[in-house]
């Protein structure tokens, strides 16, 4: 299983690479895409309707501000879907913390920190996920944890 990387913009890429680099170090295959749940809503539907045939496991979905793209991504797959608040609104990113926090019932979507701890939080927490059945990846979350979080 791979991870579909989603971002809302290119500028995004700087604190998104901080999951790729991560789940890169675990051994799990991902792609990093662009597509905005405002400038571009057919392209992450398309996205997501088509993950689970194209071998993805989970969604990690960075957006600052109005932060739809991980509510939108939830409602197009029934994959986990990780949600990246990025800073670019309010002061922290509060705005995107709290527009992904609070989905309506029936489309969760797990949310992280703000920026780039919650990348790598992202990237971890699949690594979690796929653990369960995926023993070199297992073997790699036990490296991680032994080394006291720091590659």
């Amino acid at each position: 299983m791979k991870v579909l990387i989603i971002m809302g913009s290119q500028t995004d890429e700087n604190v998104m690479k901080e999951c790729q680099n991560w789940l890169n170090w675990f051994g799990i295959e991902n792609d990093m895409v662009v597509a905005s749940a405002h400038r571009n809503p057919d392209k992450v539907r398309e996205l997501m309707v088509t993950a689970k045939e194209k071998g993805y496991g989970a969604v990690v979905a960075a957006a600052g501000m109005a932060a739809a793209l991980p509510g939108v991504c939830s409602a197009y797959t029934s994959l986990p879907v990780l949600g990246v608040p990025l800073d670019g609104g309010l002061p922290g990113g509060i705005d995107a913390l709290y527009s992904i926090v609070q989905m309506p019932a029936g489309l969760p979507v797990g949310t992280l920190a703000v920026g780039k701890a919650g990348a790598r939080n992202a990237a971890v927490l699949a690594a979690r996920m796929f653990a369960l059945s995926d023993n070199a990846v297992a073997q790699k979350l036990e490296a991680f944890k032994e080394g006291g979080y720091r590659i």
